[in-house]
């Protein structure tokens, strides 16, 4: 399988457990590794044989826009559902992360994988 990936994609969202981390959007860091299932993008070049990157991040940041979350786990397992499903992929790892929440702590995140990885 071949893996598309994308790393430290910032977005902006209200997201958390807490009133006072819903007061104003929080910049968040997503980090994707999507499976494409075929080879054919190596042999054909041709864009509509692959999962257009751009497009993965618009739709992710607009959804962001539109949809609110408490927890980064819940996030995570949204944005890997609409990759799988709007885009095809076979597999995904998604990782987010919540850059400088806590005091003395650079980032907390988590990172989920959904879907078939072939071994």
């Amino acid at each position: 399988m071949d893996i598309i990936f994308l790393r430290e994609v910032r977005a902006a969202t209200l997201i958390g457990v807490y009133d006072w981390e819903r007061e104003a959007p929080q910049t968040l860091e997503i980090d994707l590794d999507i499976g494409i299932p075929s080879e054919v993008p190596c042999h054909s070049d041709d864009i509509v044989d692959t999962i257009h990157y751009g497009e993965v991040v618009e739709r992710v940041r607009a959804s962001l826009a539109e949809q609110h979350f408490l927890l980064i786990e819940a996030l995570a397992e949204h944005i890997a559902h609409l990759v799988r499903t709007e885009f095809g992929a076979a597999w995904v790892r998604v990782s987010i992360t919540k850059p400088g929440i806590l005091p003395e702590v650079a980032k907390v995140g988590v990172t989920i994988e959904r879907g078939q990885r072939p071994r």
